[in-house]
This record gives C-alpha cells, structure tokens and sequence, in this order.
C-alpha cells in the first residue's frame, strides 16, 4: 500500500484546513493508507525536501477538530509557479525524487487556480514519463470565489460572512451623528467581486447599507461615482460603500495604481488603496466628511465567523479527492455543483484540472445591476446559503477560541 501526501498553497483561508481535516481523517478511518505526510509550504516542501509525518499528530479527534477550527494554511504556504518541464525539468525530478523516498502513491494538492496549474503539469509530466501507481489530485480553495468548475469555492463562504458581518456593524456606527458624512470600505478582489458583492447581504431592507458597490467586472467612472454619491447623501446623511480592491477606468488602470506599483512573483500588481483615492475623490468633489477602510487580512482569516455550509463542504472536498484518487482518478479536482438553491443543496465532483488552471470565473453581468453600481436579486439567490451556519469553537478558557498548533 502506498503513502499520502498533502500540501497547501496560495492564499490562506478559514476553510482550507477544514480541507486537509478532510482528507487526513478519509486516510486514517480508511485503512488503505499506511502513513500520511505533509510537504511544509506548498511545493517548496518537495523541492526541499522539508516534509513531515501528519497521520499520528492528528489521529487525536479533538486535534482534528480544532485543526477544522483553525484558520490559515497548517502546512504553511507559498506562492511559487511550477514552470513547463521543458524549462524546469530539475524540478520536477527533484519533486518525483522526494514522492518516491516517501513511498508516496497520492499527492493532494489543496490551492488556487496557480496551484490547480501545478497539478495539471505534474500529472501531464508523470503520464508523459509513464509512472505508475502515482495520482495527482487538487482540492480547491479561494476566498476570491474565481475558481472555474465550480459552484463556489470553499473559504469564500466565509469570508463573505465576515464582510456582511462587518458591513452590518459599520453601519450601525455611521450614522451617529447627523452631518454628512461617507464612509468607503475597501475588499479583496482583484479582477473579480464576489467578496464585494456579498457586502451587499448587509443591507437588508430601505434603510439599509451598504447603498452603492463598486466591482472590477465594470469600468468605474469618477463622474458617474460622484453623481451616485450625491444621490445616496440627499437621501441619508450616513453613506456606505463597498468596493473591489481591483476597481479599474475603461482603459484597465486600477483606480488604485498612484498608490502602489509592486508587483508580486507572478507580476500581479499589489492592490491598496482604491478606498483611499475614492476618499479623497468624495472630500474634494463634494466636500463632506470621508473615511476609508481596508478590511486587509481579517477576510481570509475570521474563523470566529466561518460558515457552517463552508466548513462541512470544504471537509467534503478534500475527502471526496482522496476518494478518487483512491479510485485511479489523477489530474483532477473535487468540486461543488449546485442542485437546488431552495433546499439548498449541492453534489461533490471532480473536474479536470485544466479547466481550472489560470482561469478566473466572473461575476455575470445579469447578476449587476444596470447602473453597475449594486448587485441583482440573483446574486442575493446565489449568496444566501453560502454563509448559513455560525461554526465557530468558542470552547477555550474566557470563550475564546481553541485552534490547532
């Protein structure tokens, strides 16, 4: 019988660990496999060799649990690309090199549309060598949302959560004092919304905010975004807005791009400060008071807010790519697929990761409202379910939460 493998890579989540929990407890309440490893931050840990033994650190249920409980990537992280074979062919044999010392017959990589590239180049590359006995599967996660496929994609439940909640919170707070006065809130997203757009579940009614959200899928517009300002003010002294950290003019300059020209290992732009620019924009413009806010890294890291749907579902992923790995299955990803809205409920497939690699899925027009500056009531449809459930591990001393370490 052979050995598993896991790894984490990419962004962080509430809900990737929920993953790796997943898969973990498949491979020890299933006997097939002897021992489960895990390579430390992504596919550096093959490279490196810089793996660990997880199977016996985890057989305890109450460590499993807490590891559910726990946010962040376990395994640690990275942001690395694998390159074509033709170019990084030490890389790959150093990657086989360490599989084979670990006597490794299962490799699950949890991660991005970057990582589901990494397994689509490593199963490519031991089919086209004919190895056998090695599968190479994915297990998605992204707060983003933008993952192709797929439903939704786990952690981005929660971090919706999170915002709504925020936003919720924001708004009791806004409205204090009786001048004008508006308030701009800056989420992830980079080229797509759906973490901005599930401000939108805050407002829940006439009086209710966030009033205007901005997101990459349309091109802003200062003037029109001044008018829409304007408008919301006439009608209640207290704003609140929500935009994508990626909003962008007709041209596909990021409002924010005077703030920050940085660029990550991928040579994607670091994005800050759009709320910031919009800030200023509202404050000479209109001249009444402005604020802005970035949420940063709590979007990805609130477990005290995670989702009870994405917690379960997330666990699901990672044992259903075990499941079929165990199958034969390589060069796959487990996925969600929506049946019903109302019930809401959903199945567990595998996609070819290929068609998940570098690609980012969009917020459809239709679900935007026709000025662009709001979502429809089929966005509502699709987001509701997504954060039902509180999962959180109040079991600690003072009710804090108890995480794994």
């Amino acid at each position: 019988m052979k050995n598993l493998m896991i790894a984490q890579s990419g962004g962080p989540t509430v809900a990737i660990n929920s993953t790796l929990a997943g898969i973990v407890e498949r491979a020890l309440t299933g006997g097939e496999i002897p021992h489960v490893y895990g390579a430390r931050f992504g596919i550096k840990g093959l490279l490196n060799d810089d793996v660990i033994e997880i199977g016996g650190m985890l057989s305890d249920p109450d460590a499993l649990k807490r590891l559910i409980h726990t946010p962040s990537s376990a395994l640690g992280s990275c942001r690395v690309k694998l390159g074509g074979p033709d170019t990084a062919a030490r890389e790959y044999e150093t990657i086989l090199r360490t599989l084979e010392k670990y006597d490794i017959g299962y490799f699950i990589y949890i991660g991005g549309n970057d990582s589901m590239d990494t397994v689509a180049k490593l199963s490519d590359y031991i089919k086209d060598k004919g190895i056998q006995g090695l599968s190479i599967m994915g297990a998605p996660k992204t707060i983003d949302n933008d993952l192709c496929g797929m439903d939704h994609s786990p952690g981005f439940g929660s971090a919706a959560k999170y915002i709504a909640t925020t936003f919720t919170e924001l708004w009791c707070d806004c409205g204090v004092y009786d001048i004008p006065a508006v308030t701009i809130v800056e989420v992830m997203g980079r080229h797509v919304g759906w973490l901005t757009a599930s401000a939108a579940l805050a407002n829940t009614g006439e009086e209710g905010a966030p009033q205007l959200i901005y997101l990459p899928e349309i091109a802003f517009e200062k003037e029109k975004f001044i008018a829409d300002v304007r408008r919301e003010l006439a009608r209640n002294p207290a704003v609140l807005i929500a935009v994508s950290e990626g909003i962008h003019y007709a041209d596909g300059t990021f409002v924010s791009e005077g703030e920050n020209t940085v660029t990550d290992v991928f040579g994607h732009k670091y994005l800050s400060g759009a709320a910031r620019v919009l800030e200023d924009m509202v404050r000479t413009e209109i001249g009444c008071k402005a604020r802005s806010i970035d949420l940063s890294l709590m979007q990805r890291c609130a477990g005290h807010l995670a989702a009870s749907n994405d917690l379960t579902e997330a666990k699901l992923l990672g044992a259903t790519a075990l499941d079929r790995a165990l199958k034969g299955e390589s060069g796959k990803v487990s996925v969600i697929t929506r049946i019903s809205d109302s019930p809401y409920r959903v199945k567990y497939e595998t996609v070819c990761a290929k068609e998940i690699a570098n690609k980012e899925k969009a917020i459809p027009r239709e679900w935007i409202n026709a000025e662009g500056n709001f979502i429809t009531e089929e966005m509502y449809t699709y987001l509701r379910p997504l954060v039902h459930g509180h999962f959180g591990n109040h079991s600690g001393d003072n009710s804090l939460p108890r995480h794994y370490h």
